[in-house]
Order: structure tokens, then C-alpha cells, then sequence
């Protein structure tokens, strides 16, 4: 399952960090927000470094629909009730601010990277709910509007329209950015020491730090793990659907996500909660009411992404923690990462430079607000129940009852496993616990993979890392009594 994205740009590979360096600043994370942070950082003449555990722009980056928009749902009324009007001028001006600055670069470095100026949307069918989101963005001074002139076939009343919005190819704008910055690949971050960041490899000392890895992997300080959830998403190429003129989403994520891409469209939809999905079929589903709405289209490819959630909603982009003077953080994108990696970019130069920044107020990490409360209270309470099933749950379910292609936490030799049984009959089993903090993983049909309904960290059906924030391999020595994977480093997400 691969993105249209990834088949048609190929990154240059770099190598791995080898020896010991020092450097200004180092960038822990080669996605979006990692590139465009180093790339503001190097223009200003600092001494950069990017660490990446994989590969540069493989993350989230390559999975996402890659809309470059101020539309962000139906959140500008939530924002000013939350946050108070300043403050939520103040987003919705980093993030149009955002698409701004894409285009400068673009122009700026002559980047080829496919982008085309459009109209979003997000539909609904409550006209009064979206009337009142148009005069809340317009009012924070947004190109936003209410409107009923929707194409065919997207079934709603009306829509909340901004101008002036865009769409692109991320991998190809990201190449010849990466390419001028130092980025060891296969690097991963394993600890931090003071000014000191420990890889496989080598050490880096550093002045200064930011992590930019989409999920901060150090739960102390910061204790990001308690402020934000994760939550998957799921992506069709389709052939042979009827051109769409804009970008469009449902409200509260309800319908579907559209954007064109050449000759194809891309539908997303089918969200939930990393770890909740236990009956699976995502893409069944949304092909099937993608082909309600375009009955000749054929599916082209299909992929899934994965987006951090704040305990409010807006992300995370500042000072670490009080703790750690000279750590940064740029993460809880939502689903809207392609902005706020530009705005995290935007913003963080001027705090590393000691300076405010008019749109800092709004994404600092430190803040404390009603809502986020209330979300830190619910990740806390999901955070019980991963645990308490992790040691009270004891499925009843044998593992030689699994069939050829599913997977489940089963009974193995009178233990709790995770088991998935390959089309060739062989059963794979690891210990179902997840190494971040101990909840029960869940298998995922959609994608044949372990996922962390607590905090987001994936693993495939071997129980190799995918994303974290766990930095190990799961223990998959539970049916031989040896393993079948090599043993478990620590790697950053």
C-alpha cells in the first residue's frame, strides 16, 4: 500500500550517522515540518543537523492528501470560544501566512512540485452551523464565505468555502529542499543527555534541539503522551472519476475528503482512533460509497496515514518543557500538517533567536485551557483501560482456531499472544503489550498491523516498529522460544 506520492519521487538516500559530531542545532524528524524547519534554520546561517530513524519525507509526509489550506474543519467558532479571539486570529493567520510562504519558496527555488491555487471547502448539512463557521473565519480575516454551489455529486446543504487555498505534490516540493541540508538517514534517536542526542551510530552535541519526529518519543519531560492521541485515516487513488473543481472535506469528519491529482481523485475517509478498529474493511467501505458517488470509477492505489491529536486540537509548537530551556517541539498537526509544519517553520526560527512571535501565544505547549483538560482527562482514561486490559483481558480464543489471513490476541501454550496467521498457514506470535507503556495492542485488519489503542504506536505482523512513540520491536519469540526477528533496538518514531 503505497501512496501515488511515493511511486513517482524518488528521494535520494543518505547515509547513517557514523561517528560523533557537534553542531547548533539539531533536528530530530527529516518529514515536512523537520525539512522546513532546518531549511529556515540554515538560511539564517545556523549549523543544522536533521537526524532521521528511517527515511527522509517516509513518515507521515508521504501519506498525506496534501492540501495546503486554512480550512481546517469546523474549528474557528471552537477556537474563539477556547481561546478567545486574539488568540484564534492568531492561528488562523499562521496558518494562511502558511500557504504564503509555500508559494515563496516554490518561486524562490524554482520547485516543480505540481501546485495548483484551489477553493476549499467543508460541507455539511446543518446551513446555520456552517453559516456561522463562514462569519467566524471571515471575521479573524479569512477568505471564507458561505456557499450552496456544490458539484455534483458531494450530498449537502451548503459549505463553508475559503479562496486562495492550494494543493501539491509534498515529496517532489520536499527533494530539492532535503537536498541541501546534512541528514543522516537510518539514524534513530535512542536518548538524550543534556545537549547530547545518543544514535546507533555516533553521538550529536547540540546547542540547541527540536524534535519535529510527528510523535515526541521521550515521555519525560513534556509528557506528550498524556496530551494527544493518534488517530488513522484512509486514502484512495481512483481512475475515471469525473474531475473535481476544489477541495473538499465533511464536517466533524463526517463524508468524504476530495482533492484531484492529475487524471486521478483522491477519496479519503474512514477515520478512527489507532487501535479501535477492530471489524476492519476501511477500504472496503470507502471504495464502496466512493463508487456511489462516482459509479465508473476504478480503484488506481490506497494508502493510510496517521495524525497526532491534541487534548485541544491546535498543535504543539514551542518551547519543549520549563525544564529543558533549549528543547523544541513541533507536533499535534491534526490532520492538518502540511500548514502547520509551515507555520511551525515560520515560528520557531524567531524562538530560537530569543525573540516572541505574534503567533506563538496560541501553539504553546505549555499552555493550559478548559478543553485541553478535558482531553487529557479522556487520554487518561483510555490510557487505564489499555493497561488494565493488558493484565486483566485473557482471550479465549486458541491460537490454531486462526484462519489463513487473520489475526488476534489468541491463547498460545497456555499464554496471552498476539498471532497472526499468514496466507501460507504460518502463525507469527509477539507479546501483545506495547513496549511504550505496557497497553494491549490490537490487531488492525485493515492493514494487518499491531496498533496501540493508548498511544498510537504501530507495529506490523511480525511486530517490527512502524511508527512510535515505542522505539522497540515487539517480543516475537513467544511460539519457538526464539526470535524471529533480530533483537530489539530502540529507534525514534
Amino acid at each position: 500500500m503505497e501512496s501515488i506520492w511515493s511511486r513517482d519521487c524518488h528521494m535520494e538516500k543518505r547515509e547513517p550517522l557514523t561517528r560523533s559530531i557537534e553542531t547548533e542545532i539539531a533536528v530530530v524528524g527529516a518529514g515536512m515540518a523537520g525539512v522546513l524547519i532546518a531549511h529556515a534554520l540554515q538560511r539564517e546561517g545556523r549549523r543544522v543537523v536533521v537526524l532521521e530513524a528511517d527515511r527522509t519525507g517516509s513518515g507521515q509526509t508521504r501519506n498525506t492528501t496534501a492540501k495546503v489550506t486554512s480550512q481546517h474543519g469546523l474549528i474557528y467558532r471552537k477556537l474563539i470560544r477556547t481561546f478567545g479571539w486574539a488568540k484564534a486570529a492568531h492561528y488562523a493567520q499562521a496558518n494562511q501566512e502558511a500557504i504564503q510562504a509555500y508559494r515563496d519558496i516554490i518561486q524562490a527555488e524554482g520547485i516543480d512540485c505540481g501546485w495548483e491555487e484551489k477553493r476549499a471547502y467543508v460541507y455539511g448539512d446543518d446551513g446555520d452551523r456552517l453559516r456561522a463557521e463562514a462569519e467566524a473565519a471571515a471575521s479573524l480575516g479569512l477568505p471564507a464565505s458561505y456557499t450552496e454551489d456544490l458539484p455534483r455529486p458531494i450530498p449537502a446543504v451548503g459549505a463553508v468555502k475559503f479562496q486562495g487555498q492550494a494543493q501539491f505534490h509534498p515529496l517532489r516540493f520536499l527533494r530539492p529542499l532535503a537536498e541541501k541540508l546534512t541528514i543522516y538517514e537510518g539514524t534513530p534517536v535512542r536518548t538524550i543527555e543534556g545537549g547530547v542526542l545518543k544514535t546507533p551510530g555516533g553521538t550529536v552535541r547540540a546547542e540547541k534541539i527540536i524534535f519535529a519526529c510527528h510523535y515526541p518519543f521521550l515521555n519525560f519531560p513534556g509528557l506528550y503522551f498524556a496530551r494527544m492521541h493518534q488517530e488513522r485515516s484512509y486514502v484512495l487513488a481512483l481512475e475515471g472519476a469525473p474531475a473535481v473543481d476544489g477541495m473538499y472535506i465533511g464536517a466533524d469528519g463526517a463524508g468524504l475528503s476530495l482533492r484531484t491529482c492529475g487524471d486521478l481523485l483522491l477519496v479519503g475517509g474512514e477515520g478512527h482512533r489507532t487501535g479501535e478498529n477492530g471489524a476492519g474493511g476501511q477500504y472496503e467501505r470507502l471504495l464502496q460509497t466512493a463508487r456511489e458517488w462516482f459509479p465508473v470509477a476504478r480503484e488506481a492505489a490506497r494508502w493510510s496515514a496517521q495524525d497526532c491529536i491534541t487534548a485541544d486540537g491546535v498543535p504543539y509548537i514551542g518551547p519543549y518543557a520549563a525544564s529543558r530551556p533549549n528543547w523544541y517541539v513541533a507536533t499535534g498537526f491534526g490532520k492538518w500538517g502540511m500548514t502547520s509544519s509551515m507555520a511551525a517553520a515560520l515560528i520557531l526560527p524567531a524562538l530560537l533567536r530569543g525573540e516572541n512571535h505574534p503567533w506563538a501565544d496560541v501553539f504553546d505547549p505549555r499552555r493550559v485551557n478548559g478543553r485541553a483538560l478535558a482531553g487529557i482527562a479522556a487520554e487518561g482514561g483510555h490510557a487505564v483501560k489499555g493497561l488494565a486490559k493488558s493484565f486483566l483481558y485473557f482471550p479465549a480464543t486458541q491460537a490454531d482456531e486462526l484462519s489463513a489471513g487473520r489475526g488476534g490476541i489468541v491463547r498460545l501454550n497456555g499464554e496471552k499472544a498476539g498471532a497472526y496467521r499468514d496466507e501460507d498457514g504460518q502463525l507469527h506470535a509477539v507479546a501483545p503489550r506495547c513496549p511504550h507503556l505496557g497497553c494491549q495492542l490490537a490487531w488492525n485488519p485493515a492493514e494487518k498491523t499491531w496498533d496501540c489503542p493508548c498511544h498510537g504506536s504501530r507495529f506490523d505482523c511480525l511486530g517490527r516498529l512502524i511508527s512510535g512513540p515505542a522505539q522497540t520491536d515487539l517480543d516475537s519469540s513467544l511460539r519457538t522460544g526464539r526470535r524471529s526477528l533480530p533483537p530489539s533496538v530502540e529507534r525514534s518514531p
